[in-house]
């Protein structure tokens, strides 16, 4: 709540800055949905993600006339042709990302916006077919969604070559030398920088694909012979896929690039947040969660294709050194940065508490004051705390030093008593 000489002088501010006089209202768009139409033959684009990271699914074409969609959803090779809607006829189940639970079901991790799919913190099993409708069951555009996890991260010095890792032919056709499918990893190019300032890191992740002549016409890429190793379109013959070694990679470099300066915002703005009470550009974010549960701290504003850096106040927290050579699959340390530049604790503990920033791009991006606080669940005594016989001991203890003392004193008193009272009869 602004104070009352605040709300006055900020409209006037606003009045006399010139900023205000020279705005001028955008001309009006035309509406997307009037000018692209649906596909008269429904198929399916298809889009992979490393896991970890939230996907988005546009909704590009539906009828201009209709101002809520439904979304459907069905796994890849499913024994039913038939698809489940992951929202009400309405198409308004919406989720706020700032609470999204952690669990596995896919219905609690999703949210619609502007007719777009979010899928928080996707994970392999959600998978499958996505198509935008109506509440009649009219689909009029569809994805063809591959999760794949990464699991082994590798640190590189230097810069490995760019482009296409090891292929691999596989089984070929009777009679012929060409093989029925080759799979491949595909590398995106190298991040920028996560910090700037200090030694910071770049990553890029490497998605599998296969190139294949036999794969299903209705799944669609600009190449129609390579999709997605996890894609629809490729045939159940070629099971062997998924166990395939040429998984998705995940790959980390050192960097270190100096901080552009940036232009200092006027005086009368400085003075106008300071009056306000605003110290600092930087938002601040205030988290508290119960300890010993998993906690995930993500970047306000980061994207699937964006890099983020984390800092425990000036202490940077590299991948590199918690994941460096380790089996992603295998243990992971307490304290880690997933696949998709979240920072997870698993679980959180009371020590985790501290002042958190994090790097967009590289540049801070926010500020996160964290308080992990000691919780006592349904079912748990207060016995089972870790720290309940160490707090009884520091207790006993100190009752014994106060005890000890408070005889100490009576003792003195007494003894202070006597030799007075036997001095008094010796002068008597």
């Amino acid at each position: 709540m602004l104070p009352p000489s605040s709300s006055i002088l900020l409209p006037l501010f606003l009045l006399l800055s010139p900023g205000v006089w020279s705005y001028e209202a955008p001309e009006d768009k035309q509406d997307v949905f009037a000018i692209k139409a649906c596909p008269a033959f429904l198929t399916f684009t298809n889009v992979a993600y490393l896991a970890g990271v939230t996907v988005e699914l546009p909704c590009h074409c539906k009828p201009q006339q209709m101002n809520s969609i439904v979304w459907f959803f069905r796994k890849h090779h499913s024994g039913s042709k038939e698809t489940s809607a992951l929202t009400d006829h309405h198409g308004n189940m919406l989720l706020d990302p700032n609470v999204v639970p952690h669990g596995s079901e896919l219905r609690s991790r999703f949210s619609i916006r502007l007719f777009s799919l979010l899928i928080f913190r996707a994970e392999p099993d959600d998978a499958g077919i996505y198509i935008c409708g109506s509440d009649h069951t009219d689909f009029f555009y569809g994805y063809d969604l591959d999760i794949q996890e990464a699991r082994t991260l590798s640190f590189l010095p230097r810069t490995p070559s760019e482009g296409m890792s090891k292929r691999r032919k596989n089984t070929k056709g009777l009679g012929s030398t060409e093989p029925l499918y080759r799979v491949f990893t595909s590398f995106r190019p190298w991040s920028v920088c996560d910090r700037c300032g200090v030694p910071g890191e770049q990553v890029r992740a490497g998605l599998c694909y296969v190139h294949s002549q036999y794969l299903h016409i209705r799944y669609r890429r600009a190449n129609q012979t390579v999709t997605s190793c996890g894609s629809g379109a490729v045939p159940r013959a070629f099971g062997q896929l998924k166990q395939s070694s040429d998984r998705a990679k995940l790959q980390v470099k050192s960097c270190q690039v100096t901080c552009q300066a940036e232009a200092p915002p006027s005086s009368n703005i400085i003075g106008l947040m300071a009056f306000l009470g605003y110290k600092s550009s930087l938002p601040v974010l205030y988290l508290s969660h119960p300890a010993d549960r998993i906690l995930t701290l993500g970047c306000p504003g980061a994207h699937s294709n964006m890099v983020v850096g984390w800092d425990r106040g000036v202490e940077p927290i590299y991948r590199s050194e918690h994941l460096a050579g380790r089996n992603l699959s295998a243990t992971s340390p307490r304290m880690l940065i997933d696949t998709g530049h979240h920072l997870v604790f698993q679980p959180a503990k009371t020590q985790d508490s501290g002042v958190y920033y994090c790097w967009l791009q590289g540049h801070k991006a926010a500020e996160i004051r964290l308080l992990v606080y000691a919780h006592l669940g349904r079912g748990q005594s207060v016995t089972s705390h870790p720290d309940f016989w160490k707090a009884l001991k520091t207790m006993l203890k100190s009752y014994v030093v106060m005890t000890a003392v408070f005889c100490l004193l009576i003792f003195s008193r007494a003894v202070v008593r006597h030799l007075r009272d036997t001095t008094e009869t010796h002068d008597d």
